[in-house]
């Protein structure tokens, strides 16, 4: 359902007064990694504003701190690998390897169009062989929205990639999961929307993809864009910064608020410092030590313990992740 949203604006309740206390964490037991920014693509959604000439990427020595991470914490359950494209940047298989090692589920955040470029044709087996779940981007199950969003040529692809992680297996082997991201496009008018349900659009994407390709996946996730990164950028230069956000708020689900990701997670960028969630890595808003300094994985180690964050950081941005049914790294939290 579209709606539209008056002007002027009013300013928007922070997040942390419309909860009426503070959002609070849950044991960790989800490490999300930011491998770097370095991608084979600049999608106009992204909110980490990867590119193909960004250079930054995890170090050898933070890589370390993370393998000694997984092996000292068994409450660690699942390794999140994202980035940019994770694979293209340092780390990404040694903490595959270290993960699975340990008998952890190990979910790579990919575009697919990766496994075309030069010297990671062999990702898709590799992916295989170390029972890595993959998590695809493809905003849309039509070829004219994708490319539109991320650039020509990447809707074919993305079903060519798919084809061959089917043939591998992928979303048939219940050991190979292949789940799917819908991306709604970015506003253009003050004519928002809520992503669709995810249920329904599943359904759409199963059918489609099935009869045009024979492609078969596990789950569609549905993500809100959140007015952050590209996206905060090009809704500032509308003048729809403002007006997308009260829409969000405006559109709170408290229902969502148990489920929020950041509750259970830790998000670790390139250099080591830690997040509540990935949206809060890219609005540099660290997990604060006592003494106020960003909140690193040495400081986990030293302490011997994940659950140093009791209170997760909010920000207006944060209704993204509860207007409606809710969005996620894992699509809708209700």
């Amino acid at each position: 359902m579209v709606q539209s949203h008056p002007s002027p604006v009013a300013p928007v309740t922070p997040f942390a007064q419309r909860l009426g206390q503070p959002l609070t964490k849950q044991p960790i037991s989800v490490l999300q990694i930011n491998l770097g920014r370095r991608c084979n693509l600049a999608c106009t959604h992204c909110h980490v504003e990867a590119g193909p000439h960004r250079t930054e990427e995890l170090s050898p020595a933070v890589a370390e701190q993370l393998i000694d991470l997984l092996h000292r914490f068994e409450q660690i359950t699942t390794v999140d690998l994202t980035g940019g494209a994770p694979e293209m940047n340092y780390g990404f298989r040694p903490l595959v390897e270290a993960a699975r090692g340990l008998g952890k589920t190990v979910m790579v955040r990919s575009n697919l169009t990766i496994f075309f470029v030069p010297g990671y044709e062999d990702l898709p087996e590799y992916l295989a062989r170390h029972r890595v779940q993959v998590v695809a981007s493809l905003p849309c199950y039509l070829e004219d929205n994708v490319d539109k969003q991320r650039g020509a040529g990447v809707y074919t692809d993305s079903i060519r990639a798919l084809q061959r992680l089917n043939q591998l297996g992928y979303g048939h082997d219940p050991a190979l999961g292949l789940d799917l991201v819908y991306n709604p496009p970015v506003p253009r008018s003050d004519q928002f929307s809520l992503t669709p349900n995810q249920a329904g659009l599943q359904a759409d994407y199963e059918d489609y993809l099935r009869s045009q390709f024979g492609i078969a996946f596990n789950h569609l996730y549905t993500i809100t864009n959140l007015p952050i990164g590209r996206v905060k950028q090009y809704l500032h230069r509308k003048d729809l910064y403002w007006p997308y956000l009260r829409f969000l708020a405006d559109h709170h689900n408290p229902a969502t608020v148990p489920n929020l990701m950041c509750r259970n997670q830790l998000s670790v960028d390139y250099e080591g410092v830690l997040y509540d969630c990935d949206f809060n890595q890219m609005e540099a808003l660290p997990c604060p030590t006592s003494n106020g300094q960003p909140l690193t994985v040495a400081d986990l180690l030293a302490a011997n313990s994940l659950d140093l964050v009791e209170t997760v950081q909010t920000r207006p941005f944060c209704y993204g992740c509860t207007a409606g049914a809710g969005s996620s790294c894992g699509g809708a939290l209700t």
